[in-house]
C-alpha cells in the first residue's frame, strides 16, 4: 500500500516539477523526499499486511 502512495507521491512530484510551481512551500523536491521515505517505509515491512507462515488453509469440518 506504500509503494502505490509513493508512486502518486512521485506524480505528483514529477508534474509540480515539471510545471515549476510551488504549493505553498511544498516542491517537487518535498513530495521527492516523501516518495522516498514512503518506499523506505514500504521495504521496511511496515504498513503491510505481514507474511503468512504456511498460508491460508480451509478446514473441514
Amino acid at each position: 500500500m506504500l509503494a502505490i502512495a509513493a508512486a502518486i507521491v512521485f506524480g505528483l512530484g514529477l508534474l509540480l516539477d515539471l510545471v515549476n510551481t510551488r504549493i505553498g512551500g511544498i516542491t517537487g523536491t518535498t513530495f521527492l523526499l516523501l516518495g522516498l521515505l514512503l518506499l523506505s517505509l514500504h521495504q521496511a515491512g511496515i504498513g503491510s499486511a505481514g507474511p503468512r507462515a504456511g498460508g491460508w488453509r480451509r478446514t473441514r469440518r
